[in-house]
């Protein structure tokens, strides 16, 4: 049976600063670029509000990490375990595999591991790593790809973590492309489905494709000005998740205006009677 689950990214205005990763051509090196935003709730306290608002797991962006020294960490897991809420993905949002620079590949690579490193430390079942970000019919890309993925899950199984990848950036921009990338890398790593990264109208065939691989789905409507989801829309994708037989993490998420917790309500009260 599906069950609630919610992003940070959903809360990105309230969890402080977002800390992302960049990669400096000059001196082939990675760095951290800190975007400030107010902390209205910190990453300790979300997984018992989160609990308290009826979700059952939550993916934590890594930008939102305000540390990952171990002992932080082991807070972390804590604050899970104490909410009884499952720390489910550790969504890492950076990343190229197939980039032409070899250098960046190999240091891509590395970040992954410390990054693989993390999650296990704070408990969390999952890794989403970017697959690319080289076109979708590049079938040296998707090689390279699969097999960059294909170390890194033996790298995480050892640790307790699980790989998985998305139908996120252009690699596995299409259902063709996605399902390809599954078969060079075998039972080796997990997959999610996001709502909003295929293109109308042929995404809901594409769901398809992935959906037996996914071991979550990102509800991700089209939004309004006023935060208002489609709703005709977001119920064509769920009745595919429905028909697949898909029994996982349904992700909420929102990034509309107003407050976000009450941006996730409309999107919960149409995506529960498919749970």
């Amino acid at each position: 049976m599906s069950y609630l689950s919610v992003s940070t990214w959903s809360l990105h205005r309230l969890l402080g600063p977002l800390r992302w990763t960049v990669w400096n051509e000059e001196t082939g090196e990675h760095s951290t670029n800190e975007q400030a935003q107010p902390e209205i709730l910190s990453l300790l306290e979300l997984p018992e509000e989160a609990g308290r608002r009826g979700y059952r797991a939550v993916e934590v962006c890594h930008f939102h990490f305000p540390s990952t020294a171990p002992d932080y960490l082991e807070q972390l897991k804590q604050s899970f375990l104490s909410a009884g809420v499952s720390f489910d993905t550790l969504l890492l949002d950076y990343g190229n595999l197939t980039a032409d620079d070899s250098k960046r590949r190999e240091a891509d690579l590395e970040l992954s591991c410390r990054w693989i490193d993390t999650a296990a430390l704070a408990g969390a079942k999952q890794i989403r790593i970017i697959a690319g970000e080289a076109g979708p019919q590049d079938e040296e890309a998707l090689r390279l790809s699969a097999a960059a993925l294909r170390e890194l899950a033996a790298y995480a199984e050892d640790k307790g973590v699980r790989v998985v990848s998305e139908n996120f950036k252009s690699l596995t921009s299409t259902g063709d492309s996605c399902k390809q990338l599954l078969e060079l890398t075998g039972d080796a790593i997990g997959f999610i489905t996001d709502f909003g990264n295929f293109k109308a109208p042929h995404k809901y065939a594409e769901f398809e494709q992935i959906l037996p691989a996914s071991v979550s789905v990102h509800a991700k409507a089209d939004y309004d000005e006023q935060g208002l989801p489609d709703e005709a829309e977001l119920r064509l994708c769920l009745e595919r998740v429905r028909t697949s037989g898909f029994d996982g993490a349904m992700v909420l998420i929102y990034d509309g205006p107003g407050g976000m917790w009450e941006g996730l309500e409309r999107v919960k009260r149409i995506v529960e009677p498919y749970l």
